[in-house]
């Protein structure tokens, strides 16, 4: 059993866990791309967090391994979000970096050296059951701290990945995962949770982005909240095409506020950086144009621009963990459905057709951007996912 250590709390509490119920336990750490020209502290660390974790092993007294994934991280995802955001889109480096660095580099590495499990620290579940043909379906559970739960950022994974994938911390709380490792005295108890990029830790996005992307000076047009739009609330199914394409606005449509250093700096509901003062309200992005580098903006964040009923998953973007519950052209399925980690879930319909899929919220929903991850449920079991186009 290989345990990826990542020097934080969760993880050492999830070795210490599967040690105790008697598996063999290999600590392994990923070391990953990582430049400090664009952290925002003079730390690294990628080499405290491999420290900490090296320390957590010799607790536990089992086997430490470092293994330095740079190269597939810079290819797989650092590229990869140079290139979304290049196109004016908005990409999730966390469930990328699950799908692509986690459960498929370190899995294989894993499993070349005789493992016969890998386990991470993700506030998730896992259960499985036979079907009648006698195939083995594994699910994907939320983790019951719903503070914590982290099934959002292994909505990419597969069938064949979960069968080889444990959570031993998924049935706990953080408070419960804080206490056990005090108990056992290991360095990582009271240590903060990480955060920013996935691997990297916590970065100046502009200045991450300007590594290859280059500044460009454009305009901030703001769009009244009184401006027409289809957001006007439509139930028919026959609408929801309409609804679920990324409203586009002209130059022509507000007025000139200000100027930006480049559109694809922008998202979809940003406030901070926009650096425009005198109003009423705050200023919020509704649209970025990339194309003419033109960021519209709207005032308050219940303006109009900023909510959309619908979105739109193309073909080859979508992704089913349960294979078996998947849709064909002309059947629904009603979902639970979410946009962003720890969004309360929300109901919907998802709508397949043979060029793909649309997903009709309940409720209008803020702030939804090309390039996200859209993941729907049923319950608790996370059933798939797609990338929003």
């Amino acid at each position: 059993m290989f345990v990826g250590l990542s020097g934080g709390v969760d993880s050492s509490v999830a070795a210490y866990l599967l040690k105790e119920v008697g598996y063999e336990v290999v600590g392994l750490f990923m070391k990953n791309w990582h430049d400090e020209s664009v952290t925002l502290s003079n730390e690294c660390p990628w080499l405290e967090d491999s420290n900490d974790a090296m320390l957590v092993a010799e607790k536990l007294g089992i086997p430490f391994q470092t293994v330095d994934l740079s190269k597939e991280y810079k290819e797989r995802i650092v590229d990869y979000m140079f290139d979304e955001y290049s196109k004016g889109r908005t990409p999730n480096p966390d469930v990328l970096c699950n799908r692509e660095i986690k459960f498929d580099v370190f899995l294989k590495i894993a499993l070349s050296l005789g493992a016969d499990f890998v386990a991470t620290g993700h506030y998730c579940q896992k259960s499985q059951f036979t079907d009648p043909h006698g195939k083995d379906i594994h699910q994907l559970i939320a983790g019951i701290d719903t503070n914590k739960d982290q099934s959002y950022f292994l909505c990419q994974l597969s069938q064949e990945q979960l069968s080889k994938v444990l959570f031993p911390i998924g049935h706990l709380q953080k408070t419960e995962v804080r206490k056990i490792a005090k108990t056992q005295n290991l360095i990582t108890a009271d240590k903060k949770d990480s955060q920013g990029l996935c691997f990297i830790g916590k970065v100046s996005l502009p200045d991450f982005l300007q590594k290859q992307l280059k500044p460009s000076r454009g305009e901030i047009i703001e769009i009244s909240s009184d401006f027409e739009t289809y957001n006007t609330v439509q139930k028919s199914s026959k609408t929801i095409q309409q609804q679920s394409n990324k409203q586009k606005y002209s130059r022509e449509d507000g007025l000139l506020v200000g100027e930006h250093n480049g559109a694809h700096f922008f998202t979809v509901g940003q406030r901070k950086g926009l650096k425009v003062g005198g109003m009423v309200e705050p200023l919020f992005v509704i649209d970025t144009d990339v194309d003419t580098n033109t960021i519209y903006v709207g005032q308050g964040k219940q303006h109009p621009g900023l909510y959309r009923e619908a979105l739109k998953i193309n073909k080859v973007d979508i992704h089913w963990i349960r294979n078996d519950l998947s849709i064909s052209s002309g059947e629904t399925l009603e979902v639970l459905a979410r946009i962003r980690y720890r969004q309360p879930l929300q109901k919907a319909r998802l709508y397949q057709t043979e060029k793909g899929m649309y997903l009709l919220f309940k409720l209008p929903q803020s702030s939804i951007a090309s390039g996200q991850f859209v993941a729907w449920y049923q319950d608790d079991e996370l059933l798939g996912s797609g990338v929003i186009s």
